[in-house]
């Protein structure tokens, strides 16, 4: 689990422009308040938003004049990045980055893409100046996100000064999107997929495939002021509660993805103090439940049993592969012994770099995984049984939401050119189905998304289930979002659009 800083911007209210920098107003920013978030969260490190894609710089950076060099801050002398660092250092933190290939300021759209191609090759080296920078001036960093992916070639730049980050979206992604806001994965998880989806950039958990033949792990991502991803003099309301983060943590990190919890400063520089107190206590409930096991073992094979050295009471089971090995459980089933024998607890498919299992509460004597079908010898790392005390989230082990099809237009003469963009409300992924009024969709020909204009393929597939239906990754919300093409086998009909 991990955390992320979006103090680039503030708003009074829900729905102002996000262009207003927060440093802008002269706040006394203390990067250690927020460091101090972090530690109590039981976060590994910190990913820092140096550049959102209103295209403000939070460091010193000499490409740009929309920066932090240009504010009252500290006389125009600070760096944001640079104290993060010293504050990170300072409590065994590590570092990553978010830079947004998008920059509002400049004029380039989502990935990147300017609205004026002949100001194309400015931005692009612009843009690769920016990740240079914030790459070798203020150590190692652990990820670097490049949100929306991007079509500005970075590829030598990533390699060269960040080749043990994990890089989230673009090209040269190592780490994928789960494909939702919420801090939810779906379950099975499946570290796996094809290179050809690594390659797209835009890959999500719904790409997942245990026979896959590129290792790109799922990352959760939520905001703890669930949806907003910035501070506002209105949204606190939105705040989590304990119970609905600790429903994000056994949905994300229960189902083995990596959770990144978003914690937005606000007009003065700090983490507010409710959700500094609200992180604190998610991390000291987190710790309370599973830091210390009753008893837990490791060894490969298909069958592993825990002894625990006398009957105890037992409610959570965590399981874990090793994953230098690659994720091998297909599916398994996990029992228990009591007094009156072996009953089975509980039946599941992927396993991965972790499976949070509540189980009835009873006394146990022994504990055992059983293997039900793998790929190659299992490699079990932990087999850990946990007293909590506590009752799981009801929907620990609920499915992926699917959302209701809403009907969005219609096509006719073969032909459909509709705007979505009122539908788009979310990051999220949506299914665009094509319903006959008669006859059948035998195939969707020349389908092109365009975003403000411009086109964004990477952003759209067909739906490998249907050949009636399209699937679009959108990474981000605030666009106009047009889709046209062409059908194939049907002259009319409705179109139909689901958030998945």
């Amino acid at each position: 689990m991990f955390v992320h800083f979006a103090p680039n911007t503030w708003q009074d209210k829900e729905g102002d422009d996000l262009s207003t920098p927060l440093s802008a107003i002269n706040p006394d920013i203390d990067t250690d308040n927020w460091a101090e978030c972090a530690v109590n969260l039981g976060a590994r490190y910190i990913v820092f938003v140096a550049k959102h894609q209103g295209g403000f710089c939070m460091w010193q950076t000499q490409t740009t004049k929309y920066s932090i060099a240009n504010t009252p801050w500290k006389n125009g002398h600070g760096d944001v990045l640079a104290d993060l660092s010293v504050s990170c250092r300072k409590r065994a933190l590590r570092l990553g980055v978010y830079l947004s290939p998008r920059d509002d300021y400049f004029g380039a759209g989502l990935g990147g893409v300017c609205k004026d191609p002949a100001r194309q090759s400015a931005y692009n080296a612009m843009y690769r100046e920016q990740l240079t920078e914030v790459l070798t001036r203020y150590g190692e960093m652990v990820e670097v996100w490049f949100d929306g992916s991007s079509v500005v070639p970075v590829s030598d730049i990533v390699r060269k000064y960040a080749p043990h980050a994990a890089i989230f979206q673009g090209p040269d992604a190592t780490i994928r999107w789960v494909g939702n806001e919420s801090g939810f994965a779906p379950y099975p998880l499946w570290n796996a997929e094809s290179k050809a989806d690594a390659r797209s950039g835009v890959s999500t958990s719904m790409h997942g495939d245990p026979d896959g033949d590129a290792w790109i792990p799922v990352e959760c991502d939520v905001s703890i002021r669930r949806p907003n991803w910035f501070w506002s003099t209105t949204n606190v309301r939105n705040l989590m509660t304990l119970d609905q983060l600790l429903e994000v943590y056994y949905r994300s990190v229960g189902r083995g993805a990596q959770l990144l919890l978003n914690i937005p400063a606000d007009r003065s520089g700090h983490m507010p103090g409710a959700d500094f107190a609200r992180a604190r206590e998610f991390g000291d409930e987190i710790r309370r439940r599973f830091r210390k096991p009753v008893a837990e073992t490791q060894s490969p094979g298909a069958n592993v049993e825990l002894q625990l050295a006398e009957p105890a009471r037992v409610d959570h089971v965590i399981l874990q592969e090793d994953c230098r090995h690659g994720q091998r459980v297909l599916s398994f089933r996990l029992e228990g012994q009591t007094g009156h024998g072996w009953t089975t607890l509980y039946t599941g498919s992927s396993i991965g770099h972790k499976r949070i299992v509540p189980v009835p509460a009873n006394i146990y004597r022994r504990i055992r995984l059983a293997v039900i079908h793998s790929m190659g010898e299992p490699r079990i790392r932990r087999l850990a049984a946990f007293n909590t005390g506590s009752a799981p989230p009801p929907t620990w082990d609920a499915p992926a939401q699917v959302w209701a099809a809403d009907t969005v237009g219609a096509w006719k003469d073969y032909k459909f050119d509709i705007d979505l963009t009122a539908k788009i409300n979310d990051a999220a992924q949506y299914r665009v189905r094509f319903v006959p009024a008669s006859g059948t969709v035998t195939a969707i020909e020349s389908a092109e998304l365009l975003l403000d204009g411009a086109p964004a393929p990477h952003l759209l597939r067909a739906d490998p289930s249907a050949h009636d239906a399209l699937i679009l990754t959108m990474t981000a919300i605030g666009q106009k979002v047009t889709l046209l093409g062409a059908i194939k086998g049907a002259e009319q009909g409705a179109i139909l659009l689901q958030k998945m």
